[in-house]
């Protein structure tokens, strides 16, 4: 017999491990695959406010403050931070540390801000000294806000929001802090409350584990007083139009109404049975093994800062000569697996690792011996025991038989 082409039907099921969209479990679709209901009747009602009260804790989001859903990928709930908060002309501080950094500025700049940009190697996060500095410079107030990506998918680097908050309060600046958790979201520990921050916007697609089309905003109430003398203009993402209809669950337009009740079931899952300590820990486990197999392969990692490693994915450089789109065709027509590609700066050259999400030990697992099989098949020069390391430190101490930990 001859050897399949790739068109044919592929046995099993397919790997899914770019950092987002991530595997959507199959009780979150069975959550979705029901008929539809009136978005004005009660029953609705009590669905919106069980997805709106739901989300606080996952965003680190106490009783005070706002939480607002938008039928929209995240880049919409990036274009509504803005336009609810400021005017033509204001000048914000952002960082290039990464692809999505740099689309928010896009946005920004679209609206005619003026963007203050920190340089960035796409290797590091948010400098905290950065923001203390730039932040003293400014003695007429005229920065408006510091907006920052918390978790940068393109690159691996987990920036500091805490140390950003630290700095903005020993420059002794009143500008609104802004940030994107949008793949961090329900993968690592996010407080909205702790680091007073005023827009903090996130997504449906990656550690929510649904489907994309949903996005949500924290916000606090300086943000919303911002809110009121702000003079971009805005009608789908005004928190006004949003904030009287929500009191009961209730949007003022369509909302996506399947959607909510997967996140309705996503929160359950989270919140109320895993735990979300548990979850936040889940993920930095797989990270750590995931980086033990890279480090064992005798990879690179992209982020060059321990303290800023991302539990939600490793991005990983390819030696001198090997394209990293190749490679990903290797690894997806010979093994079924999609990883993430290299964005903007770093295409070409990076691919990435999802590990966030519905995901377990084997998956982990399955995913890195795809990698490794595939890396060999590119004939990237590797050493052997990537795979072992990780599977090292997931197994922990070794069980006797008569139950004992055996180190």
């Amino acid at each position: 017999m001859g050897n399949p082409s790739s068109s044919s039907p592929k046995a099993g099921r397919h790997f899914l491990q770019i950092p987002g969209p991530t595997n959507v479990p199959d009780r979150i679709l069975r959550a979705i695959d029901r008929p539809t209901i009136d978005h004005r009747g009660p029953d609705f009602g009590r669905l919106g406010l069980e997805c709106l009260r739901g989300l606080r804790p996952i965003f680190g989001l106490g009783e005070k403050g706002h939480i607002f859903i938008y039928t929209a990928s995240g880049t919409g709930a990036w274009e509504a931070a803005i336009v609810n908060t400021l005017s033509p002309g204001d000048r914000v501080l952002m960082f290039e540390t990464g692809q999505f950094a740099m689309l928010w500025k896009k946005i920004a700049d679209n609206f005619g801000l003026v963007v203050d940009l920190v340089p960035g190697d796409w290797r590091h996060g948010v400098s905290p000294a950065a923001v203390e500095a730039k932040l003293r410079e400014d003695a007429a107030h005229t920065i408006k806000a510091v907006m920052c990506v918390h978790n940068e998918t393109s690159t691996g680097v987990t920036s500091r929001i805490g140390e950003v908050r630290r700095a903005m309060d020993a420059a002794n600046h009143p500008a609104l802090l802004m940030i994107d958790v949008i793949s961090s979201l329900g993968s690592m520990d996010i407080r909205h409350d702790d680091w007073r921050s005023d827009v903090t916007v996130g997504g449906s697609q990656k550690g929510m584990m649904l489907p994309p089309g949903l996005s949500f905003q924290a916000v606090s109430e300086k943000a919303i007083a911002a809110s009121k003398t702000a003079r971009l203009p805005r009608s789908y993402w005004s928190w006004a139009e949003m904030m009287t209809p929500n009191q009961n669950g209730y949007f003022p337009s369509t909302p996506a109404t399947n959607l909510l009740f997967g996140l309705r079931e996503a929160i359950q899952m989270l919140v109320h049975e895993q735990g979300l300590a548990n979850v936040y820990a889940r993920h930095q486990r797989h990270a750590e093994a995931t980086r033990a197999a890279v480090r064992g392969w005798g990879l690179e990692i992209l982020c060059q800062e321990p303290g800023e490693l991302s539990d939600v994915l490793t991005a990983v450089v390819m030696p001198a000569g090997f394209n990293e789109a190749e490679f990903r065709r290797v690894a997806l027509e010979n093994y079924d697996l999609s990883l993430g590609a290299g964005l903007g700066k770093v295409a070409g050259k990076v691919f990435r690792i999802g590990h966030l999400g519905d995901f377990n030990d084997l998956m982990l697992c399955g995913t890195l011996c795809g990698v490794e099989m595939a890396l060999l098949k590119f004939g990237v020069p590797i050493k052997a025991g990537g795979v072992a390391a990780a599977m090292a430190y997931l197994a922990g101490p070794t069980i006797s038989n008569r139950g004992e930990s055996r180190t």
